[in-house]
């Protein structure tokens, strides 16, 4: 109750950003954003400053704007990062997150550090702050931050914690891109055919009419195809998006249905083996960054199957931890499951007999890091030609079957 109290009387009051115009003390026209509690208060900070606002008021922010964005994983990444640059350099925890709170950008980011600052201000550890955000901060950060306290080098953890989540970000940056560059080609391309069928088609069939010959029957199966497109296109479009819509509440719904597509994707060519090396890599680099911290293999090894990413990495990695927890080497047991690339084992048997696991987990990420970026590189060149047989295919497809008419046209004429 003692500490309630405290926390009610210790937390500021939300305050609002003000724009303002006025004239300084040498009469000069003078304008800028001020925050305060209220409007009363804004005026009386700007009147201490020496400043007479002759206009003032809320800002105004759109909704489309940077600040009304959501805090992501890469911008908890840049505060930890700056937070921990900050420690290094000499400046307390608190003074810290009050400088990384004024800089943030986004209103919902400053929220959250302001909120962090006010329970560590009211005598929170900072591992407690962070785990009252599960939203924002994983079991797996909140326990590092925890032994960085528990052994006075807070600093030196939050820079490990930054490094890893800096790393863990641009793989899925990887991932993404390698995933995103051929949906959306083919995506436009689907698009710009339906256009063509519904808006262009039409306007060929219309001048066929007046031939009074037999149309071509590939020509005749596409102006089929554009009344169809005409008279169902909306159908379509909403079995689309109901299709895209169920398939995500399966997958959010069924953990059957999410870890048959979590098995599924490893099977794609070409993509597969890129999940693969990412599903090695995070693992690697949890163990990696856990088991230098000091965290026990076993409890390493849990928040390591957290952050697998993918049903059959997961079940791999709780498979090792069950068997290092009954007395088998991480070697064997690593090498028991079957999924991980022989090189990784060899790695961790080293590290294991130099003492040094932390080091060669470090590696092992480090590897497979730099092969999936080269990999999504390769697969990026390969799709291209590809990518461009299919749109030519489908563009090419359509407008050969509207000028056939017209050669055959041309050839009786001739």
């Amino acid at each position: 109750m003692a500490t309630a109290a405290k926390k009610r009387a210790v937390k500021e009051p939300k305050r609002i950003t003000f724009v303002w115009k006025g004239k300084d003390k040498s009469g000069n026209e003078s304008k800028g954003k001020i925050e305060a509690e209220n409007l009363a208060a804004a005026k009386a900070l700007l009147r201490k400053q020496g400043i007479n606002p002759g206009k003032i008021g809320k800002e105004n922010v759109s909704i489309f704007s940077a600040k009304n964005k959501p805090v992501k994983a890469v911008d908890i990444a840049f505060f930890i990062r700056q937070e921990a640059t900050m420690m290094k350099a000499g400046v307390p925890l608190l003074q810290g997150l009050e400088i990384v709170a004024q800089g943030a950008e986004k209103t919902k980011l400053k929220k959250l550090i302001n909120d962090i600052r006010d329970d560590v201000n009211a005598g929170s550890d900072f591992s407690r702050a962070l785990a009252r955000h599960p939203e924002h901060f994983d079991d797996l950060v909140v326990s590092l931050v925890h032994a960085g306290e528990q052994s006075g080098a807070l600093e030196t953890m939050l820079d490990r914690i930054a490094t890893y989540k800096e790393k863990v970000e641009s793989l899925k940056k990887k991932i993404k891109k390698a995933m995103t560059y051929p949906i959306a080609v083919i995506v436009v391309g689907v698009l710009v055919s339906a256009i063509l069928l519904v808006k262009v088609v039409p306007q060929f069939e219309s001048v066929f009419g007046s031939f009074g010959a037999d149309l071509p029957a590939f020509t005749m199966w596409v102006i089929g195809m554009s009344e169809w497109m005409q008279k169902w296109w909306f159908i379509l479009l909403i079995g689309a998006v109901a299709a895209g819509f169920a398939f995500a509440k399966a997958r959010q719904k069924s953990q059957k249905f999410s870890n048959f597509v979590d098995r599924a994707v490893l099977r794609i060519p070409a993509l597969g083996p890129i999940l693969h090396k990412a599903a090695v890599a995070r693992f690697s680099r949890t163990l990696a960054t856990t088991f230098a911290a000091g965290v026990p293999l076993v409890e390493a090894l849990d928040s390591a199957a957290g952050a697998a990413g993918n049903v059959v990495y997961e079940n791999a990695i709780i498979q090792i931890r069950n068997g290092v927890s009954t007395g088998q080497s991480l070697t064997n047991a690593t090498n028991m499951t079957g999924v991980f690339p022989t090189m990784t084992v060899q790695m961790i048997s080293i590290g294991e007999e130099a003492g040094s696991l932390d080091m060669m987990l470090d590696k092992v990420a480090s590897f497979y890091e730099e092969d999936v970026d080269n990999a999504v590189d390769n697969l990026s060149s390969l799709l291209e030609p590809m990518i461009m047989v299919v749109l030519g295919v489908l563009v090419g497809g359509l407008v050969i079957a509207m000028y056939l008419p017209i050669f055959q046209l041309g050839q009786v004429v001739g």
